[in-house]
């Protein structure tokens, strides 16, 4: 294979590497959010479900929560996991919960961060606990969390080289396939350009978003 082929075969893997990043972060965001105020719920049973959840999947590897998904409903409910985008539904359901738990961690440190004292001034003006949120401690909130938040996107990128147990077209399955069958050795060097350029973008769209936001000093 020419350079300029194998270049062709890890853009189409990288693709799909892309496909899976920006799902897990569509999803893992939200439903982040809602299990960091379900931890922070006063109503005690959801307290200890939502903080339980976050202990079983922060304190198990990625690698087992992918193949219980990609391999259990076959295994329990006999429904087998057998086509591309079955394979990359479950892989992708996989990383949402796992990244939407350490986010959530992140949402509420950041959160709880916000002293009492800026809610009660809300409260004085006559806002409401709506108002209060969106108006005051969000934006705050959003400030605080930019610095851990770009680490875990960034670790994401990272981890999506563990889908290749369950699927075979991404990067890094890409790029190891090729190494295989031609004997050579560079290519997952070459896939690893495309994890770091994509990386720095990243790193630099974060650092002007923590810029714009530095008017907030909090």
């Amino acid at each position: 294979m020419t350079f300029w082929q194998i270049t062709a075969e890890l853009l189409g893997g990288f693709g799909y590497t892309l496909a899976i990043f920006a799902i897990t972060l569509l999803a893992a965001i939200p439903f982040g959010l809602i299990i960091a105020f379900g931890s922070m719920s006063g109503f005690k049973p959801l307290n200890v479900l939502c903080r339980g959840f976050v202990w079983v999947i922060r304190g198990t590897p990625l690698m087992l929560q992918i193949i219980v998904f990609a391999y259990g409903p076959g295994l329990w409910l006999g429904i087998p996991i057998r086509t591309l985008a079955q394979q990359l539904l479950m892989v992708c359901i996989a990383f949402s919960i796992n990244y939407a738990c350490y986010f959530s961690e992140i949402f509420r440190g950041g959160i709880e961060s916000i002293s009492q004292g800026q809610y009660e001034a809300g409260q004085v003006l006559g806002m409401t606990k709506r108002q209060i949120f969106f108006k005051v401690v969000l934006l705050q909130v959003v400030k605080r969390i930019i610095p851990p938040m770009s680490n875990e996107i960034i670790t994401l990128v990272k981890d999506t080289a563990l889908a290749s147990v369950v699927v075979h077209v991404d990067l890094f399955t890409i790029a190891k396939q090729i190494v295989n069958v031609q004997v050579i050795l560079w290519p997952l060097f070459y896939a690893g350009l495309f994890y770091l350029i994509f990386n720095g973008i990243l790193t630099i769209a974060f650092g002007r978003i923590e810029k714009k936001l530095a008017y907030f000093k909090v």
